[in-house]
């Protein structure tokens, strides 16, 4: 028993030099696919391609690892012993990144454990998915922020309620002895909506009532950092 276990931890697949390069090979071939992928399902307004090539690194870089430690259970305990100690100081911005993260070390794996029908259906599959629901978008919050003269409250609140019903959510008023806030969120298509049904503008019947400090109108966007 003790020689069986000795023999299990030293044991390690002996890989032939086709065999290590056709795995390598498979991992930069749907590296490159992923590559592909991440460029054309990135919706955002930053474009990272740093971040992309490194995906396709990542990928190779698991699929030597897997490579190395083959069937050898002793390589594969250093190697989550070593990996235990490593930590990550770089700050994902889009959590769809962390997706991408994970999807390079899997095909890693399986490239350099040899099962590249998995990577590759996998790696279509996730694309495809990736492309349909990324085509669905959130619909955009807006903050209607107004400061004014207190006497103008009751004013500003019926304005509010002639534009935009009851689709107008007041968030926050914020009162002093002489001035209040109003922070009002509603959906975008509301806001768009009442600027096609009202001749005058919002901004216009604001400013009409006197008194106004500011008027700000603010998209609130999750997409507006990735």
């Amino acid at each position: 028993m003790r020689e069986q276990l000795l023999e299990l931890l030293e044991t390690n697949g002996e890989l032939t030099l086709e065999s290590i390069l056709l795995r390598i090979t498979m991992a930069a071939v749907i590296g490159a696919f992923l590559f592909l992928s991440y460029r054309l399902s990135h919706s955002g307004s930053i474009y990272s391609v740093k971040f992309n090539v490194s995906l396709v690194a990542l990928t190779l870089i698991t699929t030597t690892v897997m490579i190395v430690i083959g069937n050898n259970i002793a390589l594969s305990l250093g190697m989550v012993g070593a990996l235990s100690i490593v930590r990550f100081r770089t700050a994902i911005k889009d959590s769809r990144d962390t997706i991408y993260i994970f999807w390079a070390i899997v095909v890693g794996i399986c490239c350099g454990a040899g099962d590249y029908l998995v990577a590759s259906l996998g790696s279509a599959f996730i694309f495809v998915m990736l492309l349909l629901f990324g085509r669905i978008r959130n619909d955009n919050r807006v903050l209607l922020i107004l400061r004014t003269a207190r006497l103008n409250e009751t004013k500003v609140e019926g304005l509010f309620f002639q534009y935009y019903q009851r689709k107008a959510i007041l968030r926050s008023k914020n009162t002093t002895e002489s001035t209040v806030e109003f922070i009002y969120e509603l959906s975008g298509k509301y806001l768009n909506r009442a600027a096609q049904e009202n001749k005058k503008s919002i901004t216009d019947a604001v400013y009409e009532i006197g008194g106004v400090e500011y008027f700000n109108i603010v998209t609130q966007n999750d997409e507006i950092g990735s």
